[in-house]
């Protein structure tokens, strides 16, 4: 009886990366919004410069920091790592790998950006009538009627956790900063 064997590494293999990538990633959903977004209403610039090596398109940039977000990859050398040996990644950003100081550079020069294009994300939500804006989740158990000030909203209220959800995302923006301060062991 033989034992179960794995490909011979010194043969070429022929594979596409499009079948590797399931049809419900969250790649491809990664990928579906930020082609939706219209960037420079949003604050991202792509300028090309005559000097110098071509910068990376800020549509990629964005897909590799969104995906990174779902899948808990916060500092740059994380997702550095990601474009090397990640299967969705690589077929997210088209085989693109840049490095970790670019993909910083792109977070620190792009944060107001940011901000806009999570609001961007729940106004399209809302858009698509995926969401009301009025009605978060209803379960089916019988409610009871109170009108306490935990339970009702105005306009004062409104703007405080709009004010607590900036403070959220600034909250990331530090913590992403501050993750790249230290390098990874290696």
């Amino acid at each position: 009886m033989d034992f179960v064997n794995g490909l011979n590494r010194d043969q070429l293999i022929m594979m596409d990366f499009e079948s590797n990538v399931a049809p419900d990633s969250w790649a491809r959903v990664v990928d579906w919004f930020v082609e939706a977004l219209p960037l420079e209403e949003l604050g991202f610039s792509d300028v090309l410069n005559d000097e110098g090596r071509p910068p990376y398109r800020s549509s990629d940039m964005l897909k590799l920091f969104m995906y990174g977000y779902k899948k808990k990859l916060r500092s740059s050398y994380q997702l550095e790592e990601a474009c090397r040996i990640n299967l969705e990644v690589i077929w997210l950003l088209k085989g693109l790998h840049p490095s970790a100081r670019k993909i910083a550079y792109f977070r620190k020069n792009n944060s107001q950006a940011f901000k806009q294009s999570f609001r961007h994300f729940v106004l399209l939500l809302k858009d698509m009538d995926l969401i009301s804006g009025e009605t978060i989740a209803i379960d089916s158990f019988k409610i009871r009627a109170q009108n306490s000030l935990k339970n009702n909203f105005n306009q004062n209220k409104i703007d405080r956790h709009i004010d607590y959800i900036d403070g959220k995302i600034d909250e990331y923006m530090q913590e992403l900063e501050s993750g790249e301060l230290s390098e990874p062991e290696r």
